[in-house]
């Protein structure tokens, strides 16, 4: 690395951001308090002498920095806030001290980046991510329908799981001796109403968008899989990303936190839970699918609907996940007697190899 570099910190933040930069060879520091806009942060790194390395933490202000500064020819990073090195004896924090130590963590090499998505695919990332949301309040509407009831010694028996059409046309025969507490239980199912409407809308918009755009092919071949329908496949895309920027498929399921964590120390080795680095959705969503590998292969209807006019090498990889994650499960299960918790994450983690291999395959 040449000296004359200048690498800057930025510590952005929504109305003002903290900028440092420090110049290799030199030494020289500049340090600048900015608007909060992208213009104002662009301006001052230009201002700098000689080649300029910004890097910036991905947070609540987005990525629309980093896509302006692209545009106006200036390299900004942004890091990854959890791995920035932190230091147990340091008391002292400020945002200018921040930015200084991105800019000297930038120099050293020891910053992690973050992909910068484009704004077609954050979009739909948050699209899956109020799905997700919404997912949360319709399970904590129906703990409160279920617990309200509970306490006043009513349980559904049957026939037919909870919240299936059966239980749905009970709950609505359903009548509580207080007047107050049906006008409670009536607001209760009334939001529960409101959410299932939500609920089907964005699951409409998600598979409209599943055949739009650049991640189609990947979304079409990705639902070759078992377990891994259109929420799923679209899920996984959006919070991943570009997958073929994994050079292996190993670096994806680390990315996932969906290794082991380690603590070794000369002779000693000893590995620990998984790390859960990276997007708890797309780990969850990889966690879900691996427990239909629990079942002997197959090729159902549904599957095989899902897997027509794609390529047959989607196709013998989605087979071939069916064979060996089958036969990973049984081992682990029946064999090794391992909880089945850890059964799904160890079957997840292969998983997430196989969506690797699909994803790099030609459209």
């Amino acid at each position: 690395m040449s000296d004359g570099i200048c690498f800057a910190g930025l510590d952005v933040h929504a109305r003002k951001t903290a900028a440092a930069a420090v110049q290799l060879g030199s030494g020289e520091v500049w340090k600048a308090q900015l608007p909060g806009s992208s213009a104002a942060a662009i301006e001052w790194l230009q201002s700098l002498p000689g080649e300029v390395r910004a890097v910036y933490e991905a947070g609540p202000t987005g990525f629309e920095l980093a896509r302006a500064a692209r545009v106006a020819g200036v390299e900004v990073m942004v890091c990854a806030p959890g791995a920035i090195p932190r230091q147990p004896g340091d008391r002292i924090k400020t945002d200018t001290r921040d930015a200084l130590k991105l800019a000297r963590l930038h120099a050293a090499g020891q910053l992690r980046p973050v992909l910068v998505p484009a704004p077609e695919l954050e979009a739909l990332r948050d699209l899956v991510r109020a799905r997700e949301d919404l997912r949360g309040d319709l399970m904590r509407a129906r703990h409160r329908i279920s617990k309200l009831l509970l306490r006043n010694g009513l349980i559904w028996t049957g026939p037919g799981e909870t919240w299936a059409q059966a239980h749905l046309r009970w709950l609505s025969r359903t009548r509580l001796d207080q007047p107050l507490l049906e006008v409670v239980f009536g607001e209760y199912l009334a939001h529960h109403e409101v959410l299932l409407a939500r609920r089907d809308r964005l699951d409409a918009l998600i598979v409209e968008e599943s055949v739009k755009g650049p991640w189609a092919p990947t979304v079409a071949r990705l639902r070759c899989l078992r377990g891994v329908e259109t929420l799923t496949a679209v899920g996984l895309v959006a919070e991943i990303g570009d997958i073929t920027a994994f050079a292996h498929p190993k670096q994806l399921a680390s990315y996932l936190g969906l290794v082991p964590s380690e603590r070794s120390s000369g002779e000693k080795r000893t590995q620990g839970s998984i790390t859960k680095a990276g997007s708890s959705h797309a780990r969850r969503l990889l966690v879900e699918a691996a427990w239909h590998y629990r079942r002997t292969p197959a090729l159902s209807l549904t599957l095989k609907r899902r897997q027509h006019g794609q390529p047959p090498a989607a196709i013998d990889a989605a087979w071939r996940a069916q064979l060996r994650l089958h036969r990973r499960w049984s081992h682990l299960d029946s064999e090794r007697g391992k909880k089945r918790t850890t059964v799904a994450v160890a079957v997840a983690r292969e998983l997430a190899c196989f969506v690797w291999e699909i994803s790099n395959q030609p459209d």
